[in-house]
């Protein structure tokens, strides 16, 4: 019988899941198309930075408090409450046409984030089968990648432009709150009381934090700001935003491996390896100057490596913190991640504004050395 239970938990699991890549791909269509259409309004990298800081802010600001709104009103609701609260931000972007609503609208939509992503991790986690974590987390952050490595590419597929793009992502977000309101609000087990919260996770495996930091920078901060630089040197709209699908085609290409990986070798060896690489790709991005093609390489390397190192410190919070905490250990994850989202933008694009692709390089060289420290520290 438990194991029947547990079946069908996963298919409430599943269904949260697949709302949750749904309106990642409706953020993956139009973060670059907002990001592009502000440069070409005049504004500069460091603002197009502070703009896609936005939505990451406001989670990693509210994402430690999650686990306490998950306690009280329960998981379905918490899910619902995020789903409208992106709703209203995508229709802020498809109904205004100015920096400030759109600014309000990365506000919420980060806010029903916090709230959404928390819950669906926090349960995947706790229900996944302990010798499969690898490969049911990879599988989900495989089905989010999709999303990222699809989303950029559909302005030029289906040859629309910015306001096309931005009305048919607040459609897939009002799809996305359709099947939440279909979940069903007691399918899913609460935890039990005295778990420990996001900061107590934090100060447990801080390292740990730090990839989840660097992760978020290489897969989540770098996509807009990469855009919006490939059009600052000569490339349409559509043509920008397939560097942020190539981050996508990275992300999506290595989520599934690198569970796999999770269940079959050592995760400091995995770590390490992840960390190495993305060493290499930010040496490779100090050329970009005198080879533009380098910006697409490296984005895949960044999807790729960025995400897998997300996944990799999900599957170690799950086995950390099994019968405890999972909802605080998978925010303290999330906490880093979008940090290293909040920070990504801002930090290259301030390097890109002032030093160039060369400080960019540098930035992005000297978080992949800490990574690679920090990656020597995690358990056989």
């Amino acid at each position: 019988m438990s194991s029947v239970a547990g079946g069908n938990r996963m298919v409430v699991v599943w269904r949260f899941a697949a709302a949750t890549t749904l309106i990642m791909l409706a953020f993956a269509m139009s973060a670059p198309v907002l990001a592009v259409s502000l440069q070409q309004a005049g504004a500069s990298p460091s603002a197009v930075g502070l703009f896609a800081m936005l939505p990451f802010l406001m989670i990693g600001v509210l994402i430690p408090l999650v686990p306490r709104v998950i306690a009280r009103w329960g998981v379905v609701r918490t899910y619902r409450a995020g789903c409208l609260l992106d709703l209203a931000g995508a229709a802020l972007y498809a109904l205004t046409d100015h920096w400030l609503p759109w600014s309000l609208g990365s506000v919420i939509t980060g806010i029903g984030a916090a709230a959404l992503w928390n819950a669906t991790e926090a349960l995947l986690a706790r229900e996944a089968p302990p010798a499969q974590r690898g490969r049911v987390m990879g599988l989900y952050q495989t089905s989010l990648g999709a999303s990222l490595a699809i989303g950029p590419f559909l302005p030029g597929l289906l040859g629309w432009g910015a306001r096309p793009v931005l009305w048919a992502g607040a459609a897939l977000v009002a799809l996305c709150c359709g099947m939440a309101a279909a979940i069903p609000a007691r399918s899913t087990r609460e935890p039990p009381p005295g778990q420990a919260g996001t900061w107590e996770a934090m100060r447990t495996v801080p390292l740990l934090v730090l990839i989840a930091f660097s992760g978020g920078v290489f897969e989540a901060g770098l996509g807009s700001v990469s855009a919006a630089h490939a059009s600052a040197m000569g490339l349409q709209l559509s043509a920008a935003a397939t560097v942020a699908g190539a981050i996508g085609v990275g992300s999506f290409a290595c989520q599934y491996p690198a569970g796999l990986a999770a269940d079959r070798f050592a995760l400091r060896n995995v770590f390490t390896v992840a960390a190495l690489l993305l060493l290499a790709s930010s040496i490779a991005a100090g050329f970009i100057a005198q080879a533009p093609w380098l910006l697409w390489c490296v984005g895949v390397v960044w999807g790729a490596v960025g995400g897998a190192l997300y996944t990799l410190t999900m599957v170690e919070v799950a086995h950390v913190f099994a019968g405890r905490a999972t909802a605080g250990g998978a925010a303290a994850m999330i906490t880093g991640y979008t940090a290293g989202g909040t920070a990504g933008p801002v930090a290259t694009g301030a390097a890109l504004q002032y030093a160039g692709v060369a400080g960019m390089a540098t930035v992005l060289g000297l978080l992949a050395v800490a990574t690679l420290v920090a990656a020597r520290s995690v358990r056989d």
